[in-house]
């Protein structure tokens, strides 16, 4: 049974008032709130087990070492890697994608050679693909979202040519809500040969998620979405990418031995890890991961998928709210306007005078923003511990809204 109102008493920061209003915090997309098992953690690990890893025999080091390694294994179970040594840490999605970008797509991309991309891709799974459009002349090509938001994974494959080496696509949008269906995009790239990087950032937040079932060859991760420390992140990747990747940076623990005129790489996935790594940071991470197998992502899911229906229900009466996406299935996560002229900075900052938290902008994703026709939008973002009577203060905050720009 999943019983949101424990849950909520996890997280401190749900009890605080803003603006003399109870928190309703819906900016999860950006950045989730910490359960305080993972607070304690954190300040345990400063305060009474603090070392360096990887290079000390003392108590501590050993200590800390542990600890950190074990998340490894956390990771890949939650993701059900195949192995843990498929797990590499980063300080977040955005890494794990630039490493792809110079470690795997910077050797292997010829002039010419092109990778597939949707619309409505963050930001981050962007930029590390046009550092290889400018520098090594790699062509990019890419795929429209539906009128309802989704995106059609037949179009995705039909736009695989004899150049295409990758594609990169979202399994979750963070600003329609879109799920994608990767899995099909994946299977069918893998029996073309074609590299497939899923960007899990807001997917692996909401729903179970299986790489080996996906068949992808990356899945980066943000542990600071996943209810976890900023700083924090892992991306699978798959066994024979990993072979066929040079590092990404050089330093500590990712060599094996360093001469005056040599230089040999550890195994992966210390490979790719180089120098002192986010020791306190990781081990968060792993508790949050605990945090949200112990409840059950299941169980996350049907509940976020509950409070969806209801969001989108009572967002059916306020005919003068634009609801950016509606494709089946979609997650938790609405973006809107307002008829009229107000923008979307406007509509925020008249929500949090009553105490809800959402997010403006563009939400780091400027090719969906000039495929939808818009500059910005407002989101709000939900969670496991959010609740129906949230999305009546939201409701309530949006009327107020409505009426002070009509």
């Amino acid at each position: 049974m999943f019983d949101v109102e424990a849950i909520r008493k996890d997280f401190p920061i749900l009890s605080r008032e803003v603006n003399g209003k109870p928190l309703v915090y819906l900016d999860n997309g950006a950045s989730a709130q910490k359960p305080q098992v993972v607070i304690d953690a954190i300040s345990k690990a400063y305060s009474e087990e603090y070392s360096n890893v990887h290079r000390g025999l003392h108590y501590l080091s050993n200590l800390a070492t542990e600890k950190y390694e074990s998340v490894r294994a956390k990771v890949a179970r939650f993701l059900n890697a195949g192995s843990e040594d498929e797990i590499i840490f980063t300080s977040g999605t955005t890494e794990g994608l630039n490493l792809v970008s110079y470690g795997w797509a910077a050797p292997h991309l010829q002039p010419g050679d092109e990778i597939v991309l949707s619309v409505m891709e963050h930001h981050a799974n962007i930029v590390p693909w046009h550092f290889l459009r400018e520098r090594q002349g790699v062509v990019l090509k890419w795929v429209d979202t539906e009128p309802d938001g989704s995106l059609d994974p037949q179009k995705v494959i039909d736009a695989f040519g004899p150049r295409t080496r990758m594609v990169c696509v979202t399994h979750m949008s963070n600003v329609l809500g879109t799920v994608v269906d990767v899995k099909t995009i994946c299977h069918a790239a893998r029996e073309r040969g074609i590299v497939s990087v899923i960007d899990g950032s807001q997917a692996a937040v909401h729903r179970p998620v299986d790489v080996q079932d996906l068949g992808c060859d990356f899945y980066p991760i943000t542990g600071h979405k996943l209810y976890g420390p900023s700083g924090s992140g892992a991306m699978y990747a798959r066994a024979e990418r990993q072979a066929e990747m040079r590092p990404f940076m050089g330093g500590g623990d990712m060599i094996r031995e360093v001469t005056k005129d040599t230089v040999s790489w550890n195994d992966p996935p210390m490979k790719f890890e180089a120098g002192t790594p986010g020791i306190v940071q990781t081990i968060g991470m792993g508790v949050a991961l605990d945090y949200l197998m112990e409840i059950g992502m299941d169980r996350i899911a049907a509940h976020e998928a509950e409070i969806a229906g209801y969001a989108m229900e009572r967002f059916k009466g306020l005919n003068w709210l634009q609801i950016q996406g509606a494709a089946p299935g979609k997650g938790a996560i609405f973006s809107f306007t307002l008829d009229g002229a107000a923008h979307a900075h406007d509509i925020s900052t008249i929500l949090d005078k009553k105490g809800v938290a959402v997010r403006a902008g563009q939400h780091c994703t400027g090719p969906l923003m000039e495929h939808l026709g818009l500059n910005a939008t407002c989101r709000a973002s939900f969670g496991m511990y959010n609740t129906k009577a949230e999305v009546d203060v939201l409701i309530e905050a949006l009327e107020l809204a409505h009426e002070l720009f009509a």
